[in-house]
């Protein structure tokens, strides 16, 4: 209830901010030979709703009447429809079979934009380089936030779990509940399918950090509501899902290495800092020609299409402040700090190996720009935190973490936003294990703090 009452009004603050959006000032047409004018493959995460949910708001911002959708010829595809204001019908169709099918219909020649819900990978970058880099600023397009959720039935006790114990469980390692402190009885797993973006960062976040593989007996799901309506009606079954698909199951928190265990809470999935939290992707080839891709693109990243991403139940990249909490846990100077301001719900984040803003970070900037210029907090109202991952000499991840933030500092800068100050508190206060890259990667982040 109270997820959904946050979401309400998320939608609801969302909403105020809605401006007229660049796309759609220019009016599309759609093809005059009957073809479809936008195909879209890939993530069923996406493409069960959201990527239909967007399409949908691009047409009413085209002025099309009319609009509905229609089920495709196989399971999880579907053509969405509308009569534009000149009175062309124009069509969008949609295949959400996972996300490497998009990559795959991208090469094909049978999708003009892939939804995924995970990173392009190195070998589909090879693949795809006739279409240009799909790493680059234009191409990789973060389109929400996701928390990839595991989920129990409502009744079973367990509450929170490791990584560690969800790669043993999910390889069959561990195979009774008792071992887990639940009531005794055989696990079931449940699990999305191979071609799915959900099982792609299950399985690179969770079974292979650890060395291990999915046990043989997981039934497997193409469809996110099968899997979670199941789960929910077998007292013995866990399973993983994305946050807009727990439904009647339960979620349990978990745990990465030193962190705290987290729920897939809106807060931290927003900021990143959920150890399963993922980012959701439209890949646009960049030397693209196609006027509705680009235009969905564009759509998407607007004020309106971020209050689509949150009316269906992922987390939008709106800036937020929240409140948070001091514990006993935090560095004093960062429980002052907690007591003295507010927390945006953005994390900046890096590129591997780089100290250069990654995609997402990039638009970030701007959004907060946004943010504090609408709340006039441009001039010394600003403390950028910056952490890192551990080192053998913790006074150089302190120096390390700093520097992050002085990165982000220069950013906001070109935008006139004068800080209040800039600090670093090196590997303190982990979200993630530092014994790989991913759990590096997300220690390494700046928080803002507005007073």
């Amino acid at each position: 209830m109270q997820r959904t009452r946050f979401l309400v009004l998320l939608s609801a603050a969302l909403l105020t901010l809605i401006t007229p959006f660049s796309s759609g000032a220019v009016g599309l047409s759609a093809p005059t030979d009957g073809t479809p004018a936008l195909r879209i493959q890939g993530s069923n995460t996406i493409g069960a709703q959201l990527g239909p949910a967007l399409v949908m708001g691009l047409l009413s911002q085209q002025g099309a009447q009319g609009i509905t959708q229609q089920p495709g010829l196989r399971a999880n595809e579907m053509h969405i429809v509308g009569r534009l204001p000149s009175g062309q019908s124009a069509s969008v169709d949609v295949a959400a079979h996972g996300s490497s099918t998009g990559f795959a219909a991208l090469k094909a020649g049978q999708a003009d934009l892939a939804a995924s819900s995970r990173p392009i990978k190195h070998n589909e970058i090879s693949e795809l380089m006739e279409l240009g880099d799909l790493r680059s600023h234009d191409a990789e397009q973060v389109i929400a936030i996701d928390g990839v959720a595991v989920i129990v039935h409502p009744a079973n006790p367990v509450r929170e779990l490791s990584i560690d114990q969800l790669a043993k469980v999910f390889s069959g390692e561990i195979h009774d509940w008792e071992a887990l402190g639940g009531i005794g009885g055989a696990i079931h797993l449940y699990a999305r399918d191979q071609q799915s973006g959900t099982y792609d960062t299950f399985n690179e976040l969770v079974l292979t950090k650890s060395g291990k593989k999915l046990a043989s007996e997981a039934k497997r799901f193409e469809s996110s509501e099968a899997l979670s309506d199941d789960v929910s009606h077998d007292r013995r079954g866990i399973g993983f899902i994305g946050l807009p698909y727990v439904r009647q199951a339960r979620a349990v928190a978990v745990i990465d290495g030193q962190s705290k265990p987290m729920l897939p809470t809106l807060g931290l999935i927003a900021t990143e800092d959920y150890p399963l939290s993922r980012r959701l992707y439209f890949y646009l080839p960049p030397d693209s020609k196609q006027p509705w891709a680009k235009a969905l693109v564009r759509f998407a990243q607007s004020p309106q299409g971020q209050s689509i991403v949150a009316q269906n139940g992922f987390v939008a990249q709106t800036v937020q402040a929240v409140k948070v909490r001091a514990t006993s846990e935090m560095p004093t100077e960062y429980q002052n700090l907690t007591r003295e301001a507010e927390r945006l719900s953005v994390n900046f984040r890096f590129a591997q190996g780089s100290a250069t803003l990654d995609t997402k970070a990039r638009l970030d900037v701007k959004r907060v720009v946004d943010y504090l210029k609408t709340h006039d907090k441009l001039n010394q109202k600003v403390t950028l935190v910056g952490f890192g991952d551990a080192k053998s000499d913790p006074a150089r991840a302190q120096l390390l973490s700093k520097l992050r933030a002085m990165a982000v500092r220069r950013e906001l800068l070109k935008s006139d936003v004068i800080l209040r100050d800039v600090r670093g508190f090196g590997d303190e206060m982990p979200v993630a294990a530092n014994d790989a890259d991913e759990g590096r990667i997300k220690n390494r982040r700046v928080e803002v703090w507005v007073e």
